[in-house]
């Protein structure tokens, strides 16, 4: 009897227990906050596009004139005047400076009156050769006279000859008397004033004139890019190639390649290249340090993708890609080249998948987003670029 009313109390202690153990977690599960909704980021996307894309090899080049001629003067004289401003185009056979022309001008007056000297007493000459011949022919006049006044003859004809020479020599040196422009070109900093007295051994001469258009850039590129430069042309011919600012947002001109250097620089592991472009605008400056864009192919239907859009990781770039959930997946690409903003993809990337474009830093595999469109997309670009810390 004791047993059963022992086992009878502990059956009815333990009810009492589960009894209260399930009205303890009814209560906690009443008190107990809901579960907090899963936070979306707002995110910029862009589309994965399917384009012809241009393949560029890219060097730092200078910029070297076509044509660069220091002025000097083959004579000595005095400055009369100075026909050019500093700075100023000029072209072939303009006057850019004045050397006093009297002294120059007196020797050619001189040797001119000396050929008319001797033409006169040529004349005179072949006069008499005339009649001593008519009296030789009748025996009044003797062979040694007709043969002494041909001699002459000939010698005033000679003298004469020289005396065209040195006129001719005289007029040369009267004509250096111009400084004229020997080629089309930009004039730099004037070297002597008006006044001064200018010499053939001055080692500044009057000014230089520097031709720059068109002009040429040489620059360098690795020697494993040769083959493809090398294959490029000979199935193309010339190759086009493109001179952009120091920063790169600036196109400066676009040219052709004209060299291939015939042998690699061996300290460098490079090979130079030249280009020539026809500067129109004067653009390109000799001396300049530009980059030079070689146009060596063009991808078709390469994709494409906005270069913000490329984020770097331990191992690669990567981007995020936006699914039809509206999550994002951490999905590894391969960049071929990054080009005026936009980044063309070899691997990892299919056309039209949507892609996060800026936002990026609070995302992590799996994150729901909420796309931000016109103005809205502005202000959080804006708000991004500002948060994200400057490397």
């Amino acid at each position: 009897m004791r047993r059963k009313i022992a086992t009878l109390a502990a059956s009815l202690v333990a009810v009492l227990a589960i009894g209260t153990v399930l009205v303890a977690r009814h209560e906690f599960q009443r008190a107990a906050p809901p579960p907090a909704p899963i936070p979306t980021v707002p995110v910029v996307a862009g589309v994965v596009s399917s384009q012809d894309v241009p393949i560029y090899l890219r060097g730092v080049g200078t910029v070297i004139a076509y044509n660069t001629v220091l002025v000097r003067s083959q004579i000595q004289g005095q400055i009369t005047k100075i026909a050019f401003t500093e700075g100023q185009t000029v072209h072939a056979g303009d006057l850019l400076a004045q050397i006093d022309p009297r002294p120059y001008q007196a020797q050619v007056d001189q040797v001119t009156a000396t050929r008319d000297r001797d033409q006169a007493q040529l004349a005179n000459a072949q006069a008499n050769l005339g009649r001593y011949t008519e009296l030789g022919a009748k025996g009044w006049a003797t062979p040694q006279l007709v043969e002494t006044q041909t001699a002459q003859v000939a010698q005033l004809q000679s003298a004469i000859k020289a005396d065209d020479a040195l006129i001719e020599a005289a007029n040369v040196q009267l004509g250096y008397t111009s400084l004229t422009s020997p080629i089309n070109g930009v004039t730099g900093v004037r070297q002597i004033d008006v006044g001064n007295i200018i010499h053939p051994t001055d080692p500044n001469g009057l000014v230089v004139v520097t031709q720059i258009e068109p002009i040429s850039v040489i620059f360098t590129l690795p020697e494993t890019d040769l083959p493809q430069i090398q294959q490029q042309q000979m199935a193309n011919g010339s190759l086009r190639v493109l001179a952009y600012s120091q920063d790169g947002t600036l196109k400066l001109d676009e040219g052709k390649l004209t060299l291939v250097d015939n042998e690699i620089l061996q300290t460098t592991g490079s090979v130079r290249l030249k280009a020539e472009f026809p500067n129109a605008a004067h653009r390109l400056w000799p001396g300049e340090l530009i980059n030079v864009w070689l146009l060596l192919d063009t991808r078709h239907n390469g994709l494409t993708i906005p270069a913000s859009a490329v984020q770097r990781g331990q191992n690669g770039s990567f981007s995020y890609v936006i699914t039809p959930a509206n999550t994002v997946q951490v999905r590894p690409i391969t960049v071929s080249q990054i080009s005026q903003g936009q980044a063309l993809i070899d691997a990892g990337l299919t056309a039209n998948e949507q892609i996060v474009v800026d936002g990026q830093y609070k995302l992590q595999a799996g994150s729901h987003v909420t796309i931000l469109h016109g103005k809205a997309a502005e202000e959080a670009a804006a708000q991004n670029a500002q948060q994200i810390p400057i490397p």
